[in-house]
């Protein structure tokens, strides 16, 4: 499989001269079957604008799978102009919600609708051109794309969030791109816990591509914002036995320098890249 990586940014997207070698587009990763062109995509912040141009002028025939509803997770949907026009062909699903009243949780195209509707924004997800598709998944494992795909439920602020680990039967990768460890306790290393969703879900892959928001000196004030450290998730790599893992989701302040100094810090860990927009990886 071949994995894009559109957007790497957490929170809101960074543009200035500071974010240009580590990019500012906001979470999204591609992936295709080998000689394709991609199909699923994993998450859709402005990063899903790259996608149109890995497409090459036809439209996205396919599948995108949310972790979660933050809005750093699903701005770029409505900029997604390879999805929005008549000849495209996409399912969304996103983790199903929990039940906020008597009658049950919301359809997944009414809870994306309420962050994308007016007056917040001109349309909502119906208006979207092409033959879109809206569904909710629990945990569990099943097809899309042709890839395999298991949804495992972590812990991250503000509403129910999914990992995700995907493989064509020959390579498979791991993606947990918001994840807060802390919130099962402080861990071995003070930098949360090892729980057995993170661990299964990167459990000996070939790629994990990981939440890496904070520094450790940050993670006493700011991990209950639900962030976990760069070496919380180098650390849960070795433990699961990935064989790479790739630090993502980086501060929206976080300037190229001081990327390059995190870089720096994992030098000698062969294992270990710091993720940048428009980065290709071939599993």
């Amino acid at each position: 499989m071949r994995i894009d990586l559109c957007g790497v940014r957490g929170s809101t997207p960074a543009p200035g001269a500071e974010f240009v070698r580590y990019g500012g587009h906001t979470s999204c990763v591609a992936i295709a079957p080998d000689g394709a062109a991609p199909r699923l995509i994993l998450d859709a912040g402005t990063g899903l604008r790259r996608v149109t141009g890995l497409l090459a002028g036809a439209p996205f025939t396919g599948t995108i799978i949310l972790t979660h509803l933050h809005w750093d997770h699903v701005h770029g949907l409505p900029f997604f102009a390879a999805g929005d026009r008549d000849d495209a062909r996409v399912a969304l699903l996103l983790p199903e919600q929990e039940a906020q009243d008597e009658e049950g949780s919301a359809g997944a195209e009414e809870v994306l609708a309420r962050g994308m509707s007016p007056p917040h924004f001109p349309i909502t997800p119906a208006g979207l051109r092409g033959d879109w598709s809206f569904g909710s998944l629990a945990p569990g494992v099943f097809k899309a794309e042709g890839f395999t795909v298991e949804a495992r439920e972590v812990p991250h602020k503000g509403g129910r969030t999914f990992g995700y680990r995907v493989s064509d039967g020959h390579s498979a990768m791991a993606y947990i791109p918001d994840h807060c460890p802390t919130a099962l306790g402080p861990g071995p290393d003070g930098w949360g816990e090892y729980h057995p969703a993170a661990l299964a879900l990167a459990a000996g892959v070939d790629l994990l591509i990981h939440d890496s928001f904070l520094r450790p000196d940050e993670v006493a004030a700011e991990a209950s914002f639900g962030h976990p450290a760069a070496d919380y998730a180098v650390a849960l790599a070795h433990r699961a036995g990935a064989r790479r893992v790739l630090l993502t989701h980086h501060k929206p302040d976080r300037t190229d320098d001081a990327l390059d100094a995190l870089a720096t810090r994992f030098r000698a860990d062969p294992t270990v890249t710091v993720a940048a927009e428009a980065h290709s990886i071939d599993l």
